[in-house]
């Protein structure tokens, strides 16, 4: 599948939107898939709510759209009512033609999805897909006005999901004839954390999962807080054009180390270029920053812990400055668009008052926020995966380095974890992948386009893990290969569009002086 990280945004809701699979993009395809069923309109209106336990249904047969490249498909819209108070929208859309494998798709911010967009890459391959609201049918996903309700807390935390999957198993099954033969899981933001949940909840539900820059803990939030509290500090501020001197001075410093020179910096834990090289000389006004404005940045880059050593406020990444304000108050102002991530609507949940000063925010409440029931069964933090590495589940986790919301540091410091408990499973069936210049989930300088379901299918049919695989620009302009993690890309000579003119080295042979 596809995964289009560059497109242009036209608001936070967009973004958010696109943080969502639903950004996966329409593309020819490659490959022939062995049929394991066909059915027809008349099939479709014959589904009953009782042969996958829904409360309500709707079924439709949608025709096929041949400049789309979607075939014919059943669309089946339902809800499932797995507690009292409970209401799980979900859609399925079961191809004319099916591959005989499923795929459920996630959400973003606060929401779930069930869009067609976000359904589409797997349609076209004829996969039966699977998609849930997250259990309230808000798409706001900034909004979390929902949480006062504890069932529509509890769906979305962990259940809606889950839910969808097992009920979704059971109406392909009916629907053609066959159970299906494997299954796989794919998101991005929330997306990705509701891919982590069920690898370490549910670990029958899927063979595969995709996780991509997941927002599996509320440090994601508090970091938005405290970046926001960062910036505002007297003289902290700053404007587009600051943000893009210092990331032009960071670019200068770190851009050729991996051998070409390209607008992103390869590795970005390892530059070590100082803002403080761009305060202000005596007299100069132009080109240069105030040291609060540097001490800030200095910041920004290494975290803010807490009194335990868990990250109050990830860090931010040298090379992609000038994409911070997409998710931070960089202006200054205190609180960004999203509310910190949609963290000013949660402090009931959080703090058990109906008000907290996010302006004096402090580490250690992070780790108060952490530590209550709602932490407990939203968080997918969990590193044992032994379950589902154990029948061969396979995790493939990836990141955008230029992620000016959730870091890819917390991503790799979940790596680390599940690494560090299992080894030898991990090493079998996980590979984590970092987008050198990618945003969140799209955009960025770098080569933002990953066909990750086409990789997890080859992973989980041959059993043999990836140790590369290839990024691009939609216009092709940027072609490059990732390294699974820690490796990092460095280029040799030739073409730099060349996948085959880089090598995969460890990070510190070519890390920045």
């Amino acid at each position: 599948m596809l995964l289009r990280t560059g497109v242009a945004w036209t608001g936070l809701l967009a973004l958010a939107a696109c943080s969502a699979p639903q950004t996966e993009i329409s593309a020819p395809l490659r490959e022939s898939p062995d049929f394991s069923g066909t059915r027809t309109a008349s099939a479709c209106s014959s589904i009953k709510a009782n042969d996958f336990g829904a409360k309500t249904l709707s079924t439709s047969w949608v025709a096929a759209t041949p400049s789309a490249n979607l075939p014919a498909y059943c669309e089946v819209t339902a809800t499932l009512a797995p507690a009292e108070g409970s209401s799980i929208g979900v859609v399925y859309r079961l191809p004319e033609n099916w591959n005989g494998k499923m795929l459920g798709l996630g959400g973003g911010g606060w929401a779930g999805n069930v869009t067609l967009e976000s359904a589409s890459q797997g349609l076209m391959r004829h996969y039966a897909t699977a998609q849930t609201d997250g259990g309230h049918p808000g798409t706001n996903p900034w909004d979390t006005s929902w949480t006062s309700s504890a069932p529509s807390v509890t769906d979305f935390a962990w259940r809606a999901v889950h839910d969808m999957t097992v009920a979704g198993k059971k109406l392909v099954a009916t629907y053609y004839g066959n159970p299906h033969k494997s299954a796989y899981f794919q998101g991005c933001s929330t997306g990705g954390r509701m891919a982590l949940m069920e690898a370490q909840r549910f670990p029958d539900d899927y063979d595969g999962i995709i996780a991509g820059a997941p927002v599996y803990s509320l440090q994601v939030q508090t970091s938005a807080v405290l970046r926001n509290n960062l910036f505002a500090r007297p003289g902290a501020a700053f404007s587009q054009a600051d943000l893009q001197l210092a990331q032009n001075a960071a670019l200068a410093a770190c851009d050729k180390k991996d051998g070409v020179a390209d607008g992103v910096i390869a590795d970005p834990q390892s530059c070590q270029w100082k803002p403080s090289s761009l305060i202000c000389k005596k007299g100069q006004t132009e080109q240069c920053l105030a040291k609060p404005q540097a001490e800030a940045l200095e910041i920004a880059y290494r975290g803010i812990r807490t009194s335990d050593g868990s990250w109050a406020m990830f860090p931010l990444s040298k090379g992609g400055e000038a994409g911070w304000s997409t998710f931070n108050a960089t202006d200054g102002s205190g609180m960004d668009a999203t509310g910190g991530g949609g963290i000013t609507g949660l402090t009931p949940l959080l703090f058990g008052t109906s008000s907290f000063d996010y302006n004096k925010m402090k580490p250690d409440d992070v780790l108060r926020a952490r530590s209550g029931a709602f932490a407990d069964m939203y968080e997918a933090d969990d590193p044992d995966l032994s379950a589902f590495f154990s029948k061969g589940g396979k995790l493939l986790l990836w990141h955008g380095e230029n992620d000016p919301g959730p870091s890819p540091v917390g991503t790799a410091d979940y790596y680390r974890a599940a690494f560090a408990l299992h080894p030898a499973q991990a090493t079998e069936n996980m590979r984590y992948f970092e987008l050198p210049g990618v945003e969140h989930c799209q955009g960025g300088p770098g080569a933002d386009m990953l066909d990750s379901l086409m990789a997890m299918d080859r992973w989980a049919s041959s059993d043999r893990a990836p140790e590369r695989l290839v990024a691009t620009k939609a216009d092709k302009s940027m072609i490059r290969p990732l390294c699974a993690f820690p490796q990092v890309p460095h280029f040799q000579s030739g073409d730099p569009n060349d996948p085959q003119n880089w090598v995969c080295e460890a990070p510190a042979r070519h890390s920045a002086g």
